[in-house]
């Protein structure tokens, strides 16, 4: 094996392939075959490597034998210690007319490699302070979500149809006179003031009496989706058929007990619970948004001349993570994004701009961790195989097939280089 440096990023790696292994790898290329082949005087299936290449030849074979030969090479390769490879083989030059069974030929691959990371500051940088402080508006919020997540709807009594109820009623649109295709319903639920209808619509309801009935006059969205309504007036025919009103629990201990909490039982109780809720959810936000500040700042005074195929390589790793995403909504990756509200180009820009982000980020994390000479103790890695275990609900051996203890040293020295960074950070 040779190998030598053609620029900071890229390895060129050459190596000698003998008969022995190159004999290897075409009987690897025709077992992938050997099912399907037949010759006359042998079942199907049954031909073996040697009677195939006296009667057939094995030239047809080099091709996928070359890529299994090349395959190993590679696994040598990333056993080198002097670098990290970061990504497959490239330029791959072979000689086909030196390839041999009987003599050993050369083959070379070019191969990125990690970067050198010189880091700038990442001791007492500085980043904004978060505020976590919850107010009390903010408790209020939550209980008067739980008061509507246990409402009851009931008819209303008396009155007339106001702001906030919801209406029972049948509508036709009309046009010129016309009426409308889409634009005509019956016993139509509507709770008044939440906006689902044309601007006009549901104010124009305001005030109608059950049985009454009533004209409302419109003017469509220039924007609205069909084009011969589109910025056209229009009259609404409307009979109302029944008003009903959104009933809520008082606020008070004999409530609180409804919801079952444990040892929750009054009204001051669930507010302290809500309130710690709130501050552990505010707190977590902030931690994340400190570690975004803060790797955004090392990043920044670092300098990385980082590989295309490292780039490209997270761009795919990306892209996959969304297309799992999109098959768990039983959808393709296209209809995804044009239901997340994005182009395909605003995707495209998405994936590459969050991709390089993450790249360089730990980058100069591992070399932080490497710097500060972090290191994972056993007791450590133990608590991150159970903390695995306990995730995907999996024996803790189980995990072992999946992730190798290289790994879990580096999760372990890469969090401690994060919090290393943010606890070391001076907040403004």
């Amino acid at each position: 094996m040779k190998f030598e440096r053609i620029d900071n990023n890229h390895v060129k790696f050459t190596f000698t392939i003998t008969p022995d292994e190159f004999d290897h790898a075409l009987q690897h290329a025709y077992h992938h075959i050997q099912d399907e082949v037949e010759l006359k005087g042998f079942r199907k299936g049954k031909v073996s490597f040697n009677v195939y290449a006296q009667k057939v030849g094995l030239e047809g074979l080099y091709p996928d034998a070359l890529n299994h030969a090349i395959g190993h090479k590679f696994d040598e390769a990333l056993m080198i210690e002097e670098f990290v490879i970061v990504s497959e083989p490239s330029k791959v030059d072979v000689d086909f007319s030196k390839v041999s069974r009987t003599n050993p030929f050369e083959v070379s691959f070019v191969v990125a490699i990690k970067p050198e990371v010189k880091l700038g500051q990442y001791k007492g940088i500085e980043i904004p302070n978060v505020d976590t402080l919850v107010s009390n508006e903010e408790i209020d919020e939550e209980i008067n979500r739980l008061l509507s997540m246990n409402a009851t709807v009931e008819p209303k009594q008396e009155g007339n149809l106001e702001n906030g109820d919801i209406a029972i009623f049948d509508f036709e649109g009309f046009k010129d006179g016309v009426p409308f295709e889409g634009g005509k319903a019956e016993n139509y639920e509507l709770k008044i003031g939440s906006k689902q209808f044309i601007p006009g619509f549901e104010d124009g309801m305001i005030g109608m009496a059950m049985g009454e009935e009533r004209e409302i006059n419109v003017t469509f969205p220039e924007n609205y989706h069909s084009e011969e309504l589109a910025g056209q007036p229009a009259v609404f025919k409307v009979k109302l058929h029944e008003i009903k009103v959104t009933k809520t629990s008082d606020l008070n201990d004999a409530w609180v007990e409804t919801l079952n909490r444990d040892n929750i039982k009054t009204v001051d109780e669930l507010k302290e619970s809500i309130k710690n809720d709130i501050k552990s959810r505010k707190e977590q936000n902030a931690r994340n948004e400190k570690i975004e500040n803060a790797l955004a700042k090392v990043v920044e005074t670092a300098t990385i001349d980082v590989p295309q195929e490292m780039f490209d390589q997270e761009i795919e790793n990306f892209k996959r993570s969304v297309e799992n995403q999109a098959k768990q909504y039983q959808l393709d990756l296209q209809t995804f994004i044009t239901l997340s509200g994005l182009t395909e180009e605003e995707f495209e820009k998405q994936a590459q701009e969050a991709s390089k982000r993450r790249v360089l980020q730990s980058l100069v994390i591992e070399e932080i961790a490497k710097v500060e000479g972090f290191t994972a103790t056993e007791e450590e890695i133990n608590n991150k195989y159970n903390e695995l275990s306990e995730m995907y609900k999996m024996p803790v051996d189980e995990i072992k097939k999946y992730i190798n203890d290289r790994l879990v040293i580096n999760d372990i020295t890469f969090e401690k280089a994060l919090n290393f960074v943010v606890d070391n950070a001076k907040l403004v």
